[in-house]
């Protein structure tokens, strides 16, 4: 064997080796859309992943609120109030506007409960909906609206895990 095939040996390994890496990260979701190429997205305990087109884009955690304004409605059942942020403001920190149509779906999602509400952001993104997230007594979070699909307590999506967020 010459010097010559030896070099191109060593370089076939060497692509070989570069591609399998890259094919367990993009297994991983090393490499998933969304994400900056090669960036990885470390999610924290107890955080709410959120999805752009099947890409993860972070973890949603609740101190990560407290600089978003406090919006406040009265439940239709009981009248009482639900103090919260839109999540219009909570995808801002995510996305940009501009990445968004009106007939993109959000869809914010409770495994434990099994229970999840699609809408719009249409929807999402009229104040005067305040489709919101509240913080419940346990601490998690619950997606509360004044839309009628949402309005009534047994409507709403208490213990959130998951936001996707797709566009058509």
């Amino acid at each position: 064997m010459n010097q010559k095939m030896r070099l191109l040996i060593g370089l076939l390994v060497i692509l070989l080796l570069a591609a399998g890496i890259l094919a367990v990260e993009g297994l991983r979701g090393g490499f998933a859309p969304g994400t900056p190429a090669g960036a990885t997205v470390t999610l924290e305990p107890g955080s709410v992943p959120i999805y752009f087109n099947d890409g993860l884009l972070g973890g949603l955690v609740p101190r990560n609120l407290e600089r978003l304004e406090q919006v406040s409605f009265e439940d239709a059942a009981e009248g009482k109030p639900q103090d919260g942020w839109l999540l219009r403001d909570v995808l801002g920190l995510y996305l940009d506007a501009d990445q968004l149509s009106p007939q993109t779906r959000i869809i914010v999602s409770s495994a434990s409960r099994n229970k999840s509400a699609q809408l719009t952001w249409q929807e999402v993104n009229d104040r005067e909906n305040m489709v919101m997230f509240d913080l419940s007594n346990r601490g998690t979070l619950k997606l509360v609206s004044l839309l009628e699909k949402l309005d009534m307590r047994d409507e709403w999506v208490q213990d959130i895990d998951r936001i996707e967020v797709r566009n058509p």
